[in-house]
């Protein structure tokens, strides 16, 4: 009996170090103290009520107002047009002059103006039909914020595709619906369609939450033994050019940008930088070494959909120039986190955000 209690026991131990074993993993580069049973925030799903899908109705009603094709008389004042024009200027087509599809409102000053002897480009719409094809001059203020065009007289050669009334009806018309949706044909369809929608882009913000929530705690687990050379550094620049070309859009050098708009000087900055690069890195190597330690690396079928999803979810209707936009080594490290990061999930405990309302002795509020 005593020697059968002591295997038992003895069986128990194993077990637990085994479990133990099971839970760790390591490579030349990092060690991952535990990657089963990751506790993670929880994030609560966002429920769908009619009320939010008649305020996202509202939104596309406003941004797509119901047009009425016109036939039957020339275009006028206050009508909304759809144009293609090239513009020139000394015989020369200029940047921003050309345009294919163009919706404009007559009347709405959108375009250039009158000044002196030249009308406005507007107005020289009214009076053709739709299919009219004309040329019109106009001319450019002196002030004209492209200095190379200040004071100068163009030419657009204006072909006119459609004239339309725009109603400022607030209500939904199935009329409207099947001039907006791909699928749906009236009224109800539309909500539901936008309710589905909804659903839809909740559960993946959710999940995306979730996995970033993840491979945090991933990274608490994870001890870096040495970074592969120049990879702090690739990853530095890419944050450095980030903030780079974000200072750009505001015509400012990063420097007078940090410290108009990030409170932070450029010596903060490269600290920081350095931080998230080496964080990053170390993500980088933990989901590597468990991709490869788990066979979740994608097959070459599985990477070119993912890519074909996430170039979709970009706004890219053409992968190779969604290909173009982003780095190729970034593209393979996110698929791969992303594979790993729902692998994590799997184990993961989810738990209640702590309580930040306190009582005044410290303790916490809930009795």
């Amino acid at each position: 009996m005593k020697k059968k209690l002591v295997a038992l026991t003895l069986a128990a131990v194993m077990t637990i170090s085994m479990a133990g074993c099971g839970n760790t993993m390591s490579d030349e580069y990092v060690t991952i103290n535990k990657y089963k049973g990751l506790e993670i925030t929880e994030v609560e799903k966002t429920e769908v009520t009619d009320e939010t899908v008649e305020n996202t109705v509202k939104s596309y009603l406003t941004a797509a107002p119901l047009k009425t094709e016109i036939t039957d008389r020339a275009a006028q004042d206050g009508d909304t047009v759809d144009i293609d024009f090239v513009g020139k200027v000394d015989g020369k087509a200029f940047d921003g002059g050309t345009a294919s599809g163009a919706s404009l409102k007559i009347g709405s000053g959108t375009y250039i103006g009158a000044n002196g002897d030249y009308k406005g480009f507007e107005e020289q719409i009214i009076g053709h039909k739709k299919g009219d094809k004309f040329d019109i001059e106009v001319k450019f203020p002196d002030d004209y914020s492209e200095s190379t065009l200040a004071g100068k007289v163009a030419t657009f050669s204006i072909t006119l595709n459609g004239i339309y009334e725009v109603s400022d009806d607030t209500e939904i018309t199935d009329e409207w619906v099947k001039q907006n949706s791909d699928t749906a044909e009236t009224v109800e369809e539309f909500k539901e369609e936008i309710r589905t929608k909804m659903k839809e882009n909740n559960e993946s913000t959710r999940q995306s939450q979730l996995q970033s929530e993840v491979l945090e705690a991933l990274s608490e687990q994870v001890e870096v033994k040495k970074y592969p050379d120049g990879d702090i550094d690739k990853e530095y620049q890419a944050v450095e050019d980030y903030y780079t070309a974000y200072a750009q859009q505001y015509g400012m050098e990063l420097a007078d940008f940090l410290e108009t708009y990030m409170n932070m000087t450029e010596d903060d900055f490269k600290k920081k930088a350095k931080e998230v690069a080496e964080e990053s890195v170390k993500k980088k190597l933990a989901c590597e070494l468990l991709a490869k330690k788990k066979k979740l690396e994608p097959s070459d079928k599985e990477y070119e959909k993912k890519v074909e999803e996430y170039a979709e979810k970009a706004g890219y209707e053409d992968v190779d120039a969604f290909r173009k936009a982003y780095d190729e080594d970034t593209i393979r490290a996110t698929i791969l986190q992303e594979a790993v990061a729902n692998y994590l999930l799997e184990s993961s405990v989810q738990v209640e955000a702590a309580s930040t309302d306190n009582s005044t002795d410290g303790s916490s509020s809930d009795k």
